[in-house]
């Protein structure tokens, strides 16, 4: 079978407060990614939505067939694809099936969010609403689940907290040079350290932003990066139900899952997006996902080995932390970044130098749900 490439890509300006609609933000990602394909609108046959919150913030409804009449596509087959904050890369996931399989020869993933029409508490809210029944009823929110895993992270192996800082600083290094990150600013280990307290030991710059924004990919049979794998998988969806507080097994196994797919394995990664909502999710990702041993990740970080010049590096973009996080455009900007890489569109300042393989993972809720895709040049 002839592989699903990414034959264009294209992402707005990650914004606290866009000043363009939901919808506008999703037709000006998408027609970024169809110029950048050289496909016109006529040459689409599947539309792939990626959204989290257009209802509960009270924004769209049916967005799929808006963006679809927006576009001037109508015709085509169309669908929203919700999974939380892995919306986006399941949004992909559909597209690539739909390429892969024959029932669409060129699919346009969109995945855009517009958090900023709701104030913080109602946004709050409505991600809360994620977690198992019991959890939400107990006041339990994701910055709650992840000062405990950090927490307990740092007990079990003896790390410093100035580890969880690294990753805020050298994420926010990254934004620096990256034109739509939301957060283009470097930070220190101190500022990270001192800043407010969100959920202990975790503080401000520990936590990802709420984002305006979108990301669009063209996917078909033609020209482009290669979409070498793609693997999903669920985990135990109330956290305390889970036998470890540090294993995320929806993480593992999806990452499995991609591996097996392929002859590849994490040695042979160039460059990898990980879903980093909080510092302490990217030092647990690496580790399930083979990368680093158990209880390793975090002396690699104050290493550089995650740095843009390091051996792995990681978020190149400024991730989840700086580049910013609308939920349902997450995991496809994830990999507009890859794409970016692999093509070697970028300035030297931004380019990780001779990457082939790029790996993303897009987690939904606290590792209820996770989407990884791998993309060779």
């Amino acid at each position: 079978m002839t592989a699903t490439r990414v034959s264009g890509a294209g992402m707005t300006r990650f914004e606290a407060a866009s000043d363009r609609s939901l919808l506008e933000l999703a037709t000006a990602a998408a027609d970024d990614a169809l110029a950048d394909a050289g496909y016109a609108t006529t040459d689409v046959t599947s539309i792939h939505v990626g959204n989290a919150l257009a209802e509960a913030l009270g924004t769209q409804t049916g967005i799929a067939n808006a963006v679809t009449a927006s576009l001037g596509a109508e015709g085509v087959r169309a669908d929203r694809i919700e999974n939380t904050s892995a919306s986006g890369a399941s949004a992909v996931h559909r597209g690539v099936e739909a390429v892969a399989s024959g029932g669409s020869s060129v699919a346009l993933v969109v995945g855009v969010e517009k958090m900023s029409v709701a104030e913080t508490a109602d946004v709050t809210e409505s991600m809360s609403r994620l977690v198992h029944d019991r959890e939400y009823v107990q006041g339990l929110t994701l910055p709650s689940f992840a000062g405990l895993a950090a927490s307990a992270y740092l007990d079990r192996y003896g790390v410093p907290r100035e580890a969880l800082a690294a990753v805020a600083v050298k994420n926010h290094a990254n934004a620096v040079h990256n034109p739509v990150a939301q957060f283009r600013k470097r930070i220190s280990v101190a500022d990270a350290l001192e800043s407010p307290l969100v959920a202990d030991p975790l503080r401000l710059y520990d936590c990802c932003p709420m984002t305006d924004g979108a990301a669009a990919l063209v996917l078909s049979r033609e020209r482009g990066v290669r979409v070498a794998s793609t693997a999903s998988a669920t985990g135990t969806h109330a956290v305390a139900d889970r036998a470890d507080p540090l294993a995320i097994e929806s993480v593992r196994i999806a990452g499995e899952r991609l591996f097996d797919g392929t002859n590849l394995s994490p040695r042979d990664v160039d460059v990898a997006c990980v879903h980093d909502a909080f510092t302490v999710l990217e030092l647990l990702e690496l580790e399930e996902l083979g990368f680093y041993d158990r209880g390793a990740a975090w002396e690699a970080t104050l290493e550089g080995e995650t740095r843009l010049d390091g051996e792995l590096p990681v978020n190149p973009g400024g991730g989840l932390k700086a580049r910013g996080h609308p939920l349902g455009a997450t995991g496809v900007s994830q990999l507009v970044e890859l794409t970016w890489q692999l093509r070697g569109d970028l300035p030297d300042e931004r380019q990780v130098p001779g990457a082939e393989t790029g790996f993303a993972i897009n987690v939904a809720g606290f590792g209820n749900n996770s989407v990884c895709t791998l993309l060779q040049a």
